[in-house]
């Protein structure tokens, strides 16, 4: 199925609305769709300053992928590169959505679309057919997108060689990427150098070392301070940090290893993201991490409406735009929420973590391993933590280490939450808590935690669940307001 059936088979109020929200450049709607221009063959995103087209020549796509796979190519003023994504609570079917998100991280960089398949379990046929379905590209059209996109990226915000741009991107070659960039977008990388770029943004002063500035984009509003004040905890003294509203953190993925530094623009509704130069092999995983941690795909109008209709008005209009943190390791989170205390996990940490010299003073220690974790239950009573749940890290360290227990998003939820519970130490509680930073999961809800029911009001569990079923799909969110009802009380 082409990008044009799958466009076509949507509904006329669909295409009623987005045509209205290009009209009038609606924010809400940015990444939700990209609109081709039939005249010009460019795709822009609703929020384009472009002269509206007429109506007759706008082709309406579900995404970036299907539109270039119609022929269109980005255009240079909106930069559909930098668009928010689609959220994870969106109505795509399950395997197709957990292999777009692997297929984001680069899971196709390197890689066969075979490999992809065994690692979902699935075949390779059904999966290319459940993605030509849903998403209306093939596995490697979407791969190939996004390769582009983030080239498109780098060579425009960056100085970076043309060389370091395409393996950063996830091609495997130079040859390749100056070939596909000419057939796709018909004009090479330098070309597109050429042309009038925005002034370069530049580094926070300051920083040691070799490091790049990039943006992230979200749909306002955003929470920022209440959102770095969340995830301050998941990240002990020495692999993160925090400086005023500046999140910094320690990185070791994929053979990389370096620091990141975010902070929000609200004024332009994107976050800034500094990183070591050493992790532009690992670019593609990174980001999608981190757009997974600051829960920027998320669509906070719709969220937040859906809340006020249900009974949260008054704390909605305190903290619009509150999102629901993920997890940039979700072993990391995993093993937090299993220790149960900041300063047990800060000392495990601290004795477990690679020291790291990253010439920043607060940042000097890498994060914990499946692999050293599992090796060191012994160790790990030791220091304070519980036998019990010594046992529990220990046992969960080797069930990640081992491929057993995948802790991402585009896991399945009810096979993640049942894996976690048969380890033994892990409640029900903590495995809820755990599938819903780590696999994104934005309906976690813990109805029997009484402090959630004293900020709702009720006295039991059932109250609660009966309540909380009104705020589906998004009771997550729903708990992360009423968790502020909690810590005014407990002041």
């Amino acid at each position: 199925m082409t990008a044009s059936a799958i466009a076509a088979g949507r509904s006329s109020r669909d295409h009623e609305a987005w045509s209205r929200a290009v009209v009038s450049r609606d924010p809400r709607f940015d990444g939700v769709f990209y609109v081709g221009i039939s005249t010009t063959g460019i795709y822009c995103r609703p929020v384009c300053p472009a002269r509206v087209s007429y109506p007759e020549r706008r082709r309406f796509f579900p995404s970036a992928a299907a539109a270039e796979q119609e022929g269109y190519r980005p255009c240079l003023r909106c930069r559909p590169e930098l668009a928010p994504g689609l959220g994870v609570c969106d109505a795509v079917p399950r395997v197709a959505r957990a292999a777009a998100m692997r297929i984001a991280t680069g899971a196709l960089n390197g890689r066969s679309v075979a490999e992809l398949a065994q690692e979902l379990g699935v075949g390779e046929r059904h999966l290319r057919r459940a993605m030509e379905r849903e998403l209306g590209v093939s596995p490697v059209e979407l791969a190939q997108t996004h390769r582009l996109l983030m080239a498109k990226c780098l060579l425009t915000d960056t100085d970076l060689p043309v060389t370091r741009v395409a393996f950063a991107s996830g091609f495997q070659s130079l040859r390749r990427f100056n070939s596909v960039f000419q057939e796709r977008y018909r004009l090479s990388p330098s070309m597109l150098r050429r042309r009038p770029r925005p002034t370069l943004a530049s580094p926070a002063p300051g920083l040691p070392g070799d490091w790049i500035r990039l943006t992230l984009g979200y749909r306002a509003p955003l929470a920022w301070g209440e959102l770095v004040q969340r995830i301050a905890p998941d990240t002990p003294p020495g692999v993160g940090s925090i400086e005023g509203v500046r999140y910094g953190r320690t990185v070791a993925l994929e053979g990389c290893r370096g620091v990141i530094l975010v902070e929000a623009e609200p004024a332009a509704s994107h976050v800034n993201v500094d990183l070591s130069g050493s992790l532009l092999p690992a670019l593609m995983p990174l980001l999608a991490r981190l757009r997974h941690l600051l829960d920027l795909d998320a669509e906070p109008a719709v969220i937040d409406a859906h809340l006020e209709q249900e009974g949260l008005a008054d704390l909605i209009a305190q903290r619009p735009g509150l999102r629901l943190p993920g997890a940039f390791d979700g072993f990391e989170i995993a093993a937090r929420e299993l220790m149960g205390s900041n300063d047990l996990f800060g000392r495990v940490t601290q004795e477990l973590g690679e020291p790291f010299d990253t010439g920043i003073a607060s940042l000097d220690r890498l994060g914990l391993t499946p692999y050293r974790v599992a090796e060191a239950a012994r160790f790990i009573a030791h220091l304070g933590v519980p036998a019990r749940r010594a046992e529990a890290l220990a046992s969960l360290g080797q069930a990640v280490a081992d491929g057993e227990l995948r802790l991402e998003p585009g896991s399945e939820v009810p096979a993640t939450l049942e894996a976690l519970t048969r380890i033994p130490g892990v409640d029900a509680r903590s495995a809820t808590a755990i599938v819903m930073r780590a696999l994104h999961w934005p309906d976690a809800f813990w109805a029997a935690e009484p402090e959630l029911q004293r900020a709702a009001g009720v006295r039991t569990t059932e109250s609660l669940q009966r309540i909380a079923e009104r705020w589906r799909p998004w009771r997550g969110y729903a708990a992360a307001q009423l968790a502020y009802v909690k810590a005014v009380r407990r002041e």
